[in-house]
Order: C-alpha cells, then sequence, then structure tokens
C-alpha cells in the first residue's frame, strides 16, 4: 500500500510517500480503505517530534470503506470513520491506504456527503461534542466563551453550541477573523490579548462556561473570566505545551469556579468514554442540511501532504483541511 511516513522528526518536508506492506486486522479490529483524512494540529506535533516517540505513519481519523472485520459485526464495503485509537500514536495511523483501528474507534456512517466532507467531521466535533456536553453540561440560554475559536476545532465548538441555543462569544487574536465567527452564528466576537477576564468584566458580560482551545498559557485569564460557580474546560494547546508556571490553586482558581480537561486522543472510543456517546449521525445530518458549517475549508491530495502541513502550521487554513485519496 501506499503511505506516508515520518523519515524523521522536523518539519512538513520530512513527510516523504513510501509502499508498506497491507496491514492485516487482528482480533478486535478493522481493517479500512481509506478514502479522506481530516488534518489536525496533533499530527504536525507528532512530526515535529514534540510527543516523543510515535508511530512512523501519523494520522489520526478517517473516512472510508471496511475493507475487512474480522468479527464480521461491519459488513465489507461500508463507510465509517475512524478516530484515534491510537492511531499515529502508539500504532500505525490514516496517512495510508489502508489502516487497522481497533473496532471501539470505528462508527459506520449513513450520509450522503462525499468524502472530503465525512473526514472533515470526527476528531473536532467529538472533541467539541465531549467539551461542551460532557464536561461543561452547557444548557440552552447559558452563555459559553469559545477561545481560540478559529482553529477548526473552535469552529466546531460554536456551531455546536449555537445550534444548542447557547448565546457564544468566540475569541481570536486576528480582528479579521472576527466575520468569520460572526457568521457561524457568535453573538460577540472578542480580541484575545490575554487578558479577556478583564474585557468581560469591563463590559459586565456574565460568562456562564469557557471551552479553551489554547491551553495553558491562557488558564489564570480563563478561570478569570467566568462568573462564580462557573465552569471551564481545557480541550487543546494551540498556546504550546509548556505547563502552567507556579499554579496555585489557592490564588489562581477561584472559589467554586470548577475546572475540567478533555484529553480525546487518550480517552476517546474507552470503556469510559465510548464513541456510542457521540451522536456522530446527527452531526451528519446537520451538516448536510446546512444548519452545522463543518466543509473542509480546503481539500488536498495525497501527494500533496507537505504543502497541507505547512498551510496548517501558518495559520492559513481557517478551518478544517482534508486530504483525499485517489
Amino acid at each position: 500500500m501506499k503511505a506516508i511516513i515520518i523519515s524523521t522528526y522536523g518539519g512538513p518536508e520530512v513527510l516523504t510517500l513510501t509502499k508498506l506492506p497491507d496491514p492485516v486486522p487482528a482480533a478486535g479490529e478493522v481493517l479500512i480503505r481509506v478514502k479522506a483524512i481530516g488534518l489536525n494540529h496533533a499530527e504536525a506535533y507528532m512530526r515535529a517530534g514534540a510527543w516523543g516517540e510515535v508511530a512512523a505513519v501519523t494520522g489520526i481519523e478517517c473516512a472510508g470503506t471496511v475493507e475487512a472485520d474480522p468479527s464480521g459485526e461491519l459488513p465489507t464495503g461500508i463507510t465509517v470513520v475512524a478516530i484515534l485509537g491510537g492511531m499515529g500514536r502508539t500504532r500505525n495511523g490514516s496517512y495510508a491506504e489502508l489502516v487497522t483501528v481497533p473496532a471501539t474507534n470505528v462508527v459506520p456512517v449513513r450520509s450522503s456527503l462525499g468524502w472530503a466532507d465525512l473526514a472533515a467531521v470526527p476528531e473536532v466535533y467529538s472533541t467539541a461534542w465531549s467539551g461542551l456536553f460532557g464536561n461543561l453540561e452547557l444548557r440552552p440560554d447559558e452563555t459559553v466563551l469559545v477561545r481560540g475559536a478559529t482553529s477548526s476545532l473552535g469552529q466546531a465548538a460554536v456551531n455546536l453550541a449555537v445550534d444548542h441555543g447557547a448565546r457564544v462569544l468566540a475569541t481570536t487574536r486576528n480582528p479579521d477573523h472576527a466575520v468569520l465567527l460572526k457568521d457561524l452564528g457568535a453573538e460577540d466576537v472578542l480580541i484575545d490579548d490575554g487578558r479577556l477576564s478583564t474585557q468581560v468584566r469591563d463590559r459586565s458580560i456574565r460568562v456562564d462556561a469557557v471551552l479553551d482551545v489554547v491551553g495553558n498559557s491562557a488558564l489564570r485569564d480563563s478561570l478569570a473570566t467566568v462568573r462564580p460557580r462557573g465552569r471551564v474546560c481545557q480541550v487543546g494547546f494551540l498556546g504550546g505545551f509548556a505547563p502552567v508556571p507556579d499554579f496555585d490553586p489557592i490564588s489562581d482558581l477561584p472559589s467554586g469556579v470548577r475546572l475540567s480537561f478533555f484529553g480525546s486522543a487518550f480517552v476517546l472510543g474507552s470503556p469510559e468514554f465510548p464513541l456510542s456517546d457521540i451522536p456522530l449521525d446527527t452531526i451528519y445530518a446537520k451538516v448536510e442540511a446546512g444548519s452545522l458549517r463543518a466543509r473542509p475549508t480546503r481539500t488536498f491530495r495525497f501527494e500533496q501532504i507537505v504543502e497541507a502541513h505547512r498551510v496548517m502550521e501558518s495559520g492559513r487554513a481557517l478551518g478544517k483541511m482534508t486530504v483525499i485519496l485517489d
């Protein structure tokens, strides 16, 4: 099979097209013929060596068809999406024509969407849904602030929260991106200068919950942004992986404020966080109907993977990008 491997840890140019033996599914796995791949920042981190030693073939999600299922549960040829399950980290991932995935991380899909559109949904929408409704328990008419909203994960969160009937404050560091976020349904857009708590306080905005895609670098400010007994959920690390220096719960965690973390890469598909909890069929139906704007902003061919990573790391994507296999 054709596959793209990390030849050595480094920049996008280390992604190399090669041929590998076809994988064989073991018991409890499904063999998928990959039709399209969703691009994720996690793959850039793994390619660069930021997460230590990882599998040679990266890629944490895909859309495709079942090539073989030893259990017989999924018929050959059925359309599926696959998410995580160690792909790209502890086992070869989806940057290949064929990939084996734990059956717990494979979901049959009933949709008329094309392959590129199908691949744009699984990871970001599963993570956003889990953060908003699993951790934050967001209710209609509450005000949620999505920090890092122009990222593909942030846009998914804005889409889902608006669809749920919540009032959404979206943040961006670039004022030029405010129109994009307003078009997604955000009630207001704040320019993230690192002091959102001051902006919210000065404007007398009551924030019930924060979904933070920026991560550790913004954590103290995010905690100070929510109302008393508000909730903060961290789901990303766009601001970098450095730990929060000298974090002290006594001075940095306001009384009554609930802080949680959702690390999709480590738990989605586990018995505690089954993919059956994520309403992917409903999400795809809403994408198909146009009520959720989840289609990719740009789609690349398999052999354009180096350019795709360059665009992703430049910040020019402004949404989810996908790769199709011929």
